[in-house]
């Protein structure tokens, strides 16, 4: 049998964990043509849960377009990307191609159309003619005009999803959200979420003075609550055939620190070792032979990256995990870890943010991998 616990993947309705308010409020907002901020740590399901919504949407009969911001290398390579992507909702090759031909007027697109044995092909979109900065911003323009045309061609509702689009920054910073901005507020027909993982980046850019201030509702997703994760495992593990001891699905939720991600790489990696050895009950003990086998798997891993710290940035790392992230400015948990002053607590644990290894939780930091905590805890000194 499958294994049924995913992750490191979007994951499918069955297998999806809660966010079932979540999930309604993003359709019923997305279905009336609001542009919705979606705003989310990281690992804590934001992309699953957009791709179920696109999927609900077009059972409706919506038209769903998604892209990652963050897959593209320049913004040029975005603006193909988002033309190629609207222009394939158009399914037949030649239709794609003569629409986008129709709407492109600042430039000659390159198209091609790669066929795939079995699949339906692919299709590619560049525009090898824009080379400055004016035709770059004239195609922007004309670029993110589309999903209105295409709305107003086929009589239906758009739908754009873009996923990770704090990364939307590095690309031309403010003129990119001007630019996205004025076209999508033009749009009575098109529903946009602009989903991030960054949540400080995407606060910033729906603050004050910025273009996207009080565009539509704003989303943030929380974690699932603890008890709910745990009955949501134990339940899967008994379809499958494996009982659970009492407290199992507790267990996994609180090792992995509660984060969508963690919670369900554990429980998976945990159900494929009982069933590599014939088991079919789940208990303590081996939940804590996976743990460990998955310690070791990424002991090379986890001590690059500690190598790659300053000391003052293990010992802040540490002391988070040991202290549960709290207090860590405090004269009592500076001399039990021999940390520096204040101001240099505060430098690394910024270090440590923007290096992905930290996030902050109200006034709690919290180490975005639990293997890694874990790792720190058992590892180091």
């Amino acid at each position: 049998m499958a294994n049924p616990l995913i992750y490191g993947e979007v994951v499918a309705d069955d297998a999806f964990a809660d966010r079932e308010a979540e999930l309604d409020r993003l359709v019923a907002d997305l279905s009336s043509a609001q542009k919705v901020f979606l705003i989310s740590p990281r690992r804590y399901g934001k992309s699953s849960l957009v791709r179920r919504a696109l999927r609900r949407l077009s059972r409706h009969g919506h038209l769903a377009v998604d892209l990652t911001v963050s897959s593209y290398s320049s913004y040029v390579a975005f603006l193909e990307g988002y033309a190629r992507a609207l222009a394939t909702v158009e399914t037949k090759w030649q239709r794609a191609r003569a629409w986008l031909t129709d709407v492109i007027t600042t430039t000659r697109p390159e198209l091609r159309y790669e066929a795939d044995e079995g699949g339906p092909g692919r299709f590619s979109v560049a525009f090898p003619l824009v080379r400055t900065a004016r035709d770059v911003n004239r195609l922007a323009n004309e670029i993110f005009a589309l999903p209105g045309r295409l709305a107003a061609d086929r009589k239906r509702t758009v739908i754009v999803a873009l996923d990770e689009f704090q990364a939307i920054d590095a690309f031309d910073g403010g003129e990119v959200e001007h630019a996205l901005r004025a076209a999508a507020q033009q749009q009575r027909n098109v529903g946009y979420v602009f989903a991030g993982s960054e949540p400080s980046l995407m606060e910033k850019m729906i603050g004050p003075r910025r273009p996207f201030y009080k565009a539509g509702p704003v989303i943030r997703l929380e974690k699932i609550p603890a008890a709910t994760f745990a009955e949501f495992i134990e339940a899967r593990f008994a379809r499958s055939g494996v009982r659970t001891e009492a407290g199992l699905g507790a267990a996994i939720v609180d090792l992995a620190g509660n984060l969508p991600y963690d919670v369900q790489r554990l429980a998976h990696e945990t159900w494929d070792d009982i069933r590599a050895a014939g088991g079919k009950k789940a208990g303590a003990e081996h939940l804590h032979l996976t743990l460990t086998r998955l310690l070791a798997e990424q002991d090379t891993l986890f001590e690059a990256v500690w190598q790659r710290l300053t000391l003052a940035q293990r010992a802040v790392l540490r002391a988070v995990v040991l202290q549960g992230g709290r207090e860590l400015l405090s004269a009592d948990v500076r001399t039990r870890h021999r940390l520096g002053g204040p101001s240099s607590i505060q430098g690394s644990l910024a270090a440590l943010r923007k290096q992905d290894l930290l996030l902050k939780e109200g006034s709690q930091y919290v180490v975005v991998d639990s293997l890694l905590r874990e790792w720190v805890a058992r590892k180091t000194f």
